[in-house]
């Protein structure tokens, strides 16, 4: 994550845009792109997506990952990684091949950690708790989403999740459409 503000500028200056190009594409303020560069400011993975479509290429361009080509992905080469401002620690479960449209991931949330910001996006969601439990909002509504169960709801609905528990809580997260 230490570099994504480097791939940004080189993108940026590749492009040709300035600060204020790249705003009006992103909706995003001069100042916080400014700082994003500059690596002194957080970045939600919801403005990391504006930018990416900014550039027109894909999210995973910020991330350094190892290609897939044989489908399957072996536990041992599973690699956790953490997207800044979030203390949500990510596992991608899916292989690379061209037009894939599902992103499944597993996901460990901290006790008592809730996500901050709420989302609003094309695509789909699903969620299988595995261990612990999640209470989403969708759509201004609670569902409590215990071990075993699932829940599934269009990513169009502002929604957001917490883990109420004091301990650690695991979801497989099956989204649409592909963001890393």
């Amino acid at each position: 994550m230490d570099e994504i503000h480097k791939k940004i500028k080189g993108l940026r200056k590749k492009n040709g845009y300035t600060l204020k190009d790249l705003s009006k594409k992103t909706e995003l303020s001069v100042s916080f792109l400014s700082q994003v560069e500059r690596g002194s400011s957080s970045l939600a993975i919801t403005s990391l997506k504006k930018i990416a479509d900014a550039f027109d290429v894909p999210i995973t361009e910020f991330f350094e990952t190892e290609t897939n080509y044989n489908y399957i992905v072996k536990k041992e080469s599973r690699k956790p990684f953490k997207i800044e401002g979030s203390p949500a620690t990510y596992i991608r479960l899916n292989g690379e091949f061209a037009n894939r449209s599902l992103e499944p991931l597993m996901v460990t949330l901290s006790p008592k950690q809730v996500q901050t910001q709420t989302s609003s996006h094309p695509g789909e969601e699903f969620y299988y708790v595995i261990h612990g439990a999640v209470l989403f909002n969708v759509d201004g509504k609670e569902y409590f989403v215990r071990e075993g169960e699932s829940i599934h709801f269009p990513s169009t609905a502002p929604h957001f999740w917490e883990n109420p528990l004091n301990e650690e809580s695991t979801i497989l997260c099956v989204l649409t459409p592909n963001i890393f």
